[in-house]
């Protein structure tokens, strides 16, 4: 086994979205080669209504999927395809836009106001760019949840880890999204096929990943009884760390635990022809998108619902 060395980390940057809702973005419209099949990664979270109830009125996507994970406040949403619905704690949308979709999220606060959720842009390959869209909403209580010996907690949300499947299915990039709380002051590796590409996310807490030459990697096998790690070497809350190639990612959490989203995904490695909610392989596929939108020809028949 072979522990993933970090490629990059970075934290992720205020920007705003939608009619005027405030976010921070870990990733998005720069190479997407870099977490080929993933193209963008948004962290919506805020406790000031004014800077998010406007939300994400009607807009159009076409060549992609997404995947919505809220985990405070809810969502409420409505494509063409005829779909309404209010997303809670805990649940996740997910979303192929193929030949094209327009929709709309509108998000709510709890009743302190706070409102919290994750969405990821996952690309489609050239043969899937004009497929049927299609919709699917998971509530939390239907996604699986595993509690191991050293008290670390896993939420699945897609894909398939450690004989466990995520209810969210058919995603074409086939990702792994993991939702992870390690306790404080505790090592864990998780596997991570080596023909994936990876990406963590912490939202809560802190920690640290190391790869194989790093001194903590030694401690792991002894375990650590007790060593601290200097609070300098800790990454915390909005940051995003990207993988190289390896079988496996190690993390230790600080002091106050850590938790963190770990994604992963086989590359598509295909062009990318993108403007933004619109990602095709090639320019004409994209001009003919837009022209697609200014003459009303972006939903086709067969999707309308509204």
């Amino acid at each position: 086994m072979s522990i993933r060395p970090v490629k990059r980390e970075a934290a992720a940057q205020p920007t705003m979205e939608g009619a005027g809702v405030h976010l921070h973005r870990a990733f998005g419209f720069s190479d997407p080669r870099e977490v080929d099949p993933f193209l963008l990664f948004d962290d919506f979270r805020n406790d000031i209504p004014d800077l998010y109830r406007e939300g994400f009125p009607w807009h159009p996507h076409r060549g992609i999927e997404t995947i919505t994970y809220v985990l405070a406040g809810q969502v409420e949403h409505a494509d063409s395809l005829g779909n309404r619905g209010v997303l809670g704690a805990g649940d996740v949308q997910w979303m192929t836009a193929g030949s094209g979709i327009m929709h709309q999220e509108m998000p709510r606060g709890d009743r302190q106001g706070r409102m919290h959720g994750f969405q990821l842009w996952a690309n489609l390959p050239s043969r899937l760019k004009m497929t049927t869209p299609n919709y699917q909403d998971v509530p939390g209580t239907e996604i699986p949840v595993r509690t191991e010996d050293d008290g670390t907690v896993i939420r699945v949300v897609t894909g398939d880890w450690r004989g466990i499947r995520g209810p969210v299915d058919g995603i074409a990039a086939d990702p792994r999204y993991l939702d992870i709380s390690v306790p404080p002051n505790t090592a864990r590796r998780i596997k991570v096929e080596v023909e994936r590409k990876a990406f963590a996310y912490i939202f809560a807490g802190a920690g640290t990943f190391k790869g194989a030459s790093d001194p903590f990697g030694v401690l792991l096998e002894k375990e650590y009884q007790g060593e601290e790690l200097n609070i300098r070497d800790l990454s915390g809350d909005r940051t995003l760390v990207v993988f190289d190639r390896g079988d496996e990612v190690e993390i230790r959490s600080g002091p106050e635990g850590v938790r963190f989203l770990l994604v992963s995904g086989k590359p598509i490695r295909e062009p990318v022809a993108w403007h933004g909610p619109i990602v095709m392989n090639t320019r004409a596929e994209l001009e003919q998108a837009m022209k697609d939108l200014r003459n009303r020809r972006f939903i086709r028949e067969s999707a309308k619902g509204i």
